[in-house]
Formats: structure tokens, C-alpha cells, sequence
């Protein structure tokens, strides 16, 4: 069982950009497409799992030497499970409105795929010091994912940011449609992989000359 080799602040920078849940890895596409049609709820919805993500990291990694291969999904899921339920009431007790906003999706979070992966290929093989970097790493590349597409699609669709009017008009309510979700995830993965693309071909070069 290797261990990761990479510092705590590669793990982080892994999460924001080159793992990036939403824009490079493509998972947990449901509140992507969904819930971020406003900068709150993508900020309230990726809060909540940097708090799953990074509790139920490390609670694994403590743990990772008591679980038998074949129960380990099932364990996952029971501890994503219980983390959830913490956000989940955490919110609804001390912010209701919120919490209505987001709907099910806090609860869904147990489904969400990025967490799951994280904790099979990276929480159940390493320390508890690098898991939790890597949770803050994987949750904060979704909350940055969130908002991004929140700003972007309340801005263009409402005209306004955090519930402020910045525009004076709704330039095309098309963009707080679901269809713009998938639109501008699709439109971003093209920068990261273009500006990735970009990056490897001058380090080339730069390698070469």
C-alpha cells in the first residue's frame, strides 16, 4: 500500500485544479447541473461537502487497517452516511432558509461520487494528515466548481450576484435552465483542459530547447 508522496500543498492545488471534482474528473454532475444556479446556493452546497468529504477522509483513514476488503463500500457509505447527517442537521437547525434552498441535495451528498472515490483511492492508503489535505484539496476543488458556475449562471441569467442587483436587467434566463448547467460545465472543462494543454506543451518545449 503505497503512500502519497506529494506535500500538503500539492494535495490542495491536486483538488483546486488538476483533479478538479466537477471540471476534470466530471463526477457528482447532478448538483453541478442542478443547485448552482446562484453564488449561495453553490457556496452553501460546496461547504457541505468540504465538511463530509473531509471528515469522512480521515475518519477512514484512522480506520483503514480495521476494514475487511469485501465491507469496505458498505463502510464507506455508512460513514459518508453519518457525516451527512451531521451537515444535515446542522443546517437545517441553524439555517432553515438556506437548507429549504438547497433541498434534497444536502442529502445526497452520501451519493455523491467524488467522496466515495477519494476515500477508496486515496483516504484507505494514506495517513490521517495527508487524507485530510486531500479531503480539503477535493472540497474546496467543488466549491470553487460551484461557485464559479453559480456566479456565472446567476449573473447571466438573473443579473445579479448573492442576490444583488449588478446588471439592472435579466440578460437570458436560459442560463439558470438546467441545459446551461451541462452548456458551462462542458465550456469550462474546455479551459482546464485547454490551459492544461497549454502548460504541458510549453514545459515541453521549455524542456527540449
Amino acid at each position: 500500500m503505497a503512500e502519497t508522496t506529494k506535500t500538503n500543498f500539492q494535495l490542495v492545488i491536486n483538488g483546486l485544479l488538476n483533479e478538479n471534482p466537477i471540471f476534470r474528473l466530471a463526477l457528482s454532475m447532478c448538483p453541478a447541473v442542478g443547485i448552482s444556479t446562484t453564488v449561495m446556493n453553490g457556496l452553501l452546497l460546496g461547504v457541505a461537502v468540504i465538511f463530509v468529504q473531509v471528515f469522512s477522509s480521515c475518519t477512514i483513514s484512522l480506520i483503514k487497517d480495521h476494514i475487511h476488503p469485501r465491507i469496505r463500500i458498505p463502510t464507506y457509505t455508512l460513514t459518508i452516511a453519518t457525516w451527512v447527517t451531521v451537515i444535515d442537521l446542522v443546517l437545517a437547525a441553524y439555517m432553515p432558509v438556506a437548507y429549504k434552498a438547497m433541498g434534497i441535495f444536502v442529502r445526497l451528498i452520501v451519493a455523491f461520487a467524488i467522496i466515495t472515490m477519494r476515500l477508496e483511492v486515496f483516504a484507505c492508503k494514506n495517513r490521517v494528515v495527508p487524507a485530510f489535505w486531500d479531503g480539503i484539496g477535493m472540497g474546496f476543488g467543488f466549491l470553487f466548481g460551484m461557485v464559479l458556475l453559480g456566479a456565472v449562471r446567476e449573473l447571466l441569467g438573473m443579473g445579479t450576484l448573492l442576490g444583488y442587483d449588478v446588471l439592472g436587467f435579466r440578460p437570458l434566463l436560459f442560463f439558470v435552465l438546467p441545459a446551461a448547467g451541462f452548456f458551462l460545465v462542458g465550456f469550462m472543462m474546455a479551459i482546464f483542459n485547454y490551459v492544461e494543454f497549454a502548460y504541458n506543451h510549453r514545459k515541453t518545449n521549455k524542456d527540449m530547447a
